[in-house]
């Protein structure tokens, strides 16, 4: 007999919230589009300085792209290896994992590999699969240290996601993705992480997600990613007015965080760097989500703020690539140039999806930070030492 399904909490947002939810609507959206195009006095220019178009490798659409680039890098025999070479040389320094660097998980003929994947991630494409890491046969402790030594020589600074672990201040900097709706009081579920739900086009904190497949669902759960530039492009040659609404600040709640921010960021190019586009968002800060609704003390989005919201998703939706995500394969994104989602899952006694996630940053190819993301990233970046780093080994719900 199949479980009883999941009845989650319906956030109720602030008096004036536009009707719009978590999950979009393409009904309510294609409303929404006409009738502020034909009642809207909306403007038909880019903000000063915003190009008409990019012209970028970060420019793609997933119909095409697999014809001309491979996101995949297969482990070698003599790769996995190496890998189990420096996984036996970290364990006998009987350090903490917060230690674990590109010196005490050596890879010195893979290393020059994970380097290029990311100038791939930061000047290319912006995305790689590095596929068939040995997750069976290794613990769930020696599996954490595979990845994060993997990680290590890809994007070496790891950053913090929550700041409390088992009731206790901490700098955790592990997190598990997997249905915990069954296990936790739903109020407490804050993001779709924890859920079998559809996950909608966002992006995380930080520069670069790293995502690593412990497990399968039983069906369902692709990975999609798709590229912000290229909605960018689009918005700009169809609704200017957008542009300009998604340069603007928005209010966001997150968990008791609360901030004003735009959600775009333009960065003229330099004799240093080129010319870049971010895009920072997650839907859940101005919709709310189960047990986080928008609380009735701030303002309410706008129209066009709710239509915003829901081009990014649908355009997203529209050029995205899908990955084969699994058990064994590790997902490298730049969180600037690249929105990701997820399909809705079902789990079994078998095989239940778990993925655990990195936020890293790479000093060498990092992106300046804008000024309107400063704050956030030092929240996640700033402070955090191999001591007082914590690698949970068993899901939990983040406090934010």
């Amino acid at each position: 007999m199949a479980p009883a399904a999941i009845i989650p909490p319906i956030p109720v947002g602030p008096v004036g919230q536009p009707d719009i939810q978590y999950l979009p609507d393409p009904i309510k959206y294609a409303a929404r589009t006409k009738r502020r195009v034909q009642t809207g006095d909306l403007p038909k220019t880019l903000p000063e300085g915003f190009p008409q178009k990019l012209e970028s490798d970060l420019v793609w659409h997933g119909t095409n792209l697999a014809e001309v680039y491979n996101w995949n890098y297969h482990l070698t025999t003599e790769d996995i290896e190496e890998i189990e070479a420096a996984l036996k040389h970290f364990k006998g320094l009987d350090l903490s994992l917060g230690h674990i660097t590109q010196e005490t998980f050596p890879l010195p003929s893979l290393h020059s590999t994970l380097r290029s994947i990311s100038r791939e991630i930061h000047l290319g494409r912006g995305f790689k699969v590095v596929r068939g890491v040995p997750v069976d046969g290794h613990t769930r402790e020696e599996n954490v240290i595979i990845y994060a030594g993997i990680a290590s020589h890809i994007a070496p600074i790891r950053g913090r996601q929550d700041s409390q672990h088992a009731g206790n201040p901490a700098d955790v900097v592990l997190a598990h993705i997997t249905d915990l709706s069954r296990k936790v009081d739903t109020s407490s579920i804050k993001a779709p992480a924890y859920t079998t739900e559809k996950q909608v086009f966002h992006t995380d904190a930080g520069d670069v997600i790293a995502l690593f497949a412990l497990a399968e669902a039983e069906e369902g759960g692709q990975s999609f990613l798709s590229s912000s530039w290229h909605v960018y492009n689009e918005l700009a040659r169809t609704r200017p007015d957008l542009i300009r609404t998604l340069a603007e600040p928005w209010v966001a709640q997150y968990g008791t965080d609360v901030s004003s921010r735009p959600l775009l960021y333009h960065q003229p190019g330099t004799a240093q760097d080129p010319e870049r586009l971010i895009i920072q968002y997650a839907r859940r800060g101005f919709t709310g989500y189960w047990g986080a609704p928008r609380d009735p003390s701030i303002p309410p989005i706008t129209e066009a703020q709710a239509e915003a919201l829901d081009a990014l998703h649908y355009l997203a939706e529209k050029s995205a690539v899908s990955l084969d995500f699994h058990k064994g394969d590790i997902q490298f994104v730049n969180n600037l140039s690249i929105f990701h989602a997820r399909a809705e899952f079902t789990d079994s006694e078998e095989k239940r999806r778990h993925l655990i996630r990195l936020w890293l940053r790479d000093p060498e190819f990092a992106w300046e930070t804008p000024e309107g993301l400063k704050s956030r990233w030092e929240t996640v970046y700033d402070g955090v030492t191999p001591e007082s780093s914590v690698f949970p080994l068993e899901p939990f719900v983040r406090s934010r």
